[in-house]
């Protein structure tokens, strides 16, 4: 997520009623997490068992709840909340902005695109030219769409992220402040839900195609010309590949890879990266071949355990 103009990290700290520690003129462009983060850019760390990562990313400008030794090019900014001062700042720079009309007067819109009734589209959005914006569909603030892009009824592009950090009194949400994406080409299915990225974006990549009611989670980036099939849920900050296809109901979570040309077969499901250029099935999601040699055993497994009851060899 980019600022509007650079700012001094003493200037960020003041917004957070922060102490800085090293430079205070040391200039940040943008804040990140630390999956995301960039050079220049600002980003916390409330945990000690993330203290050294944190400390040896790209991040310029570092809020932390502890004082400690500040490494060379960055700034610390000392804080007792790091997650509530991170929130304070994506409220600050990327605040939510009530719309009064169904189209934004800050939106963009190409030449030949078709917005039908009842579409809504926020502030700041960018539509490339030739998309069809079907009925009823919601585009969130900031989202990007490129050319060609159709987007069928009731689907919402640039939904917040599920996002929540767990407190004693209940959970604290994580503010969205990223942006959706989708490149040229894309076509969106009904009732499928996009959410944007908490600090980055969500990315839905050239030429992909997804059906009926999918999810896709924040900062999720999919490639080139993938085919998503109905129902399947894709967990946040995960990256599929270039011509990966998912069958209908296929389940995939957070933090993963999916390799390039991977095939998921309808309701498989994974906690794991996977590999590209194979099939897979079943959940957890194993290999084709060996998922049925695996099937094919376990349909023989009743006689095996007769034989041994009555005394006979396998």
């Amino acid at each position: 997520m980019d600022f509007p103009r650079p700012y001094p990290a003493g200037e960020i700290a003041e917004l957070i009623h922060g102490k800085t520690i090293g430079n205070p003129d040391r200039q940040a462009k943008g804040l990140n997490e630390l999956h995301v983060v960039r050079p220049g850019d600002v980003s916390f760390v409330d945990h000690k068992k993330y203290y050294k990562k944190t400390l040896n990313s790209d991040a310029s400008v570092i809020i932390i709840n502890e004082e400690t030794e500040v490494p060379e090019g960055k700034t610390l900014i000392l804080h007792e909340k790091p997650f509530d001062a991170f929130m304070q700042l994506i409220g600050y720079f990327r605040p939510f902005a009530p719309s009064d009309k169904m189209i934004s007067p800050s939106a963009k819109i190409g030449e030949g695109t078709v917005v039908q009734p009842g579409a809504f589209i926020g502030n700041h959005v960018t539509i490339g030219k030739n998309c069809v914006i079907h009925a009823n569909v919601s585009i969130y603030d900031h989202t990007v769409i490129g050319d060609r892009v159709v987007i069928h009824s009731g689907s919402t592009i640039g939904s917040d992220g599920y996002y929540f950090q767990r407190r004693e009194n209940g959970y604290v949400k994580f503010l969205s402040g990223g942006r959706a994406i989708l490149e040229d080409d894309v076509e969106v299915g009904a009732m499928c839900a996009i959410d944007r990225g908490v600090t980055g974006d969500t990315v839905i990549g050239k030429g992909t195609k997804m059906d009926n009611h999918c999810q896709v989670g924040h900062d999720t980036v999919i490639g080139r010309n993938c085919l998503i099939g109905a129902f399947s849920a894709i967990a946040g900050v995960t990256r599929i590949e270039d011509d990966v296809i998912l069958w209908a109901r296929v389940s995939i979570g957070k933090d993963l890879i999916i390799g390039k040309g991977a095939v998921m077969m309808a309701t498989a499901g994974t906690e794991k990266s996977i590999e590209g250029g194979k099939v897979y099935m079943g959940a957890p999601a194993i290999e084709v071949r060996q998922y049925w040699r695996q099937y094919s055993s376990l349909k023989n497994l009743p006689e095996v355990i007769k034989k041994l009851k009555t005394g006979g060899s396998i």
